[in-house]
């Protein structure tokens, strides 16, 4: 059986240098007419729970997620250069992404809580994208729910190739974590976000590792683990 290997985004693959939050802001600001004033804890998040909060918090009842979601991708694509420039890829990325794109039993796939759009600009930001499977993927419009995204994910890869999967998450928060457990997936924890390794580990993950430097350590905990 293969692996479908579901990578986290942000804190996990890269980090975007705070790009998106002023995108966040900016778009929220347009589409809204109200001025930004609470910043939530993005972390882990997909961004539809993100906009219902931010929604709530500054009282905004007469606009949609899909409204606002239109106006910042537009802002996003306006902005992308930025993410080269103040964002980086996490130490040991590129490494172990090609070598399990080399490898005939594994898919690498996205869960993300970005919308997919944000997730393209993102990767195409460092020269990656063509090593996922987007196809696929879990995104931040399919759910509010980050665990919903995991089995939305491997619903997608089951009928697109038509066989079953031995799925694994790799991911740098509990959502992440969590969200691989409750479909029975392999949790692969990097603590290279705002999470501990002590926190990742307590939550449940069946490897925690300090972050992808390692390619040959990280390569097994996805190919081998669980």
């Amino acid at each position: 059986m293969r692996r479908l290997v579901m990578w986290d985004i942000d804190y996990t693959l890269l980090r975007g240098g705070g790009v998106t939050t002023r995108a966040w802001k900016a778009a929220f600001t347009e589409v809204t007419g109200v001025e930004w004033r609470d910043t939530p804890n993005f972390g882990g998040r997909t961004d539809t729970d993100i906009c219902t909060e931010v929604f709530a918090s500054h009282g905004v009842t007469d606009c949609t997620p899909e409204r606002f979601f239109a106006r910042y991708v537009e802002v996003v694509h306006e902005i992308r250069h930025e993410f080269a420039e103040q964002g980086a890829l996490m130490p040991g990325v590129r490494a172990v992404v090609a070598r399990l794109a080399d490898d005939p039993g594994v898919v690498q796939t996205l869960v993300t809580g970005n919308v997919p759009q944000v997730a393209a600009v993102k990767l195409a930001a460092f020269g990656l994208g063509g090593e996922f499977d987007a196809e696929v993927g879990g995104y931040g419009t399919d759910h509010a729910v980050r665990a919903v995204l995991v089995r939305r994910c491997l619903e997608r890869a089951q009928a697109k190739y038509a066989e079953s999967f031995h799925p694994v998450v790799i991911g740098d928060t509990v959502h992440d974590v969590t969200a691989a457990l409750a479909n029975g997936a392999v949790a692969v924890a990097v603590a290279t976000g705002r999470t501990a390794a002590a926190e990742l580990a307590a939550a449940g993950a069946h490897v925690v590792l300090p972050d992808l430097a390692d390619t040959d350590a990280a390569v097994e905990a996805l190919v081998t683990s669980g």
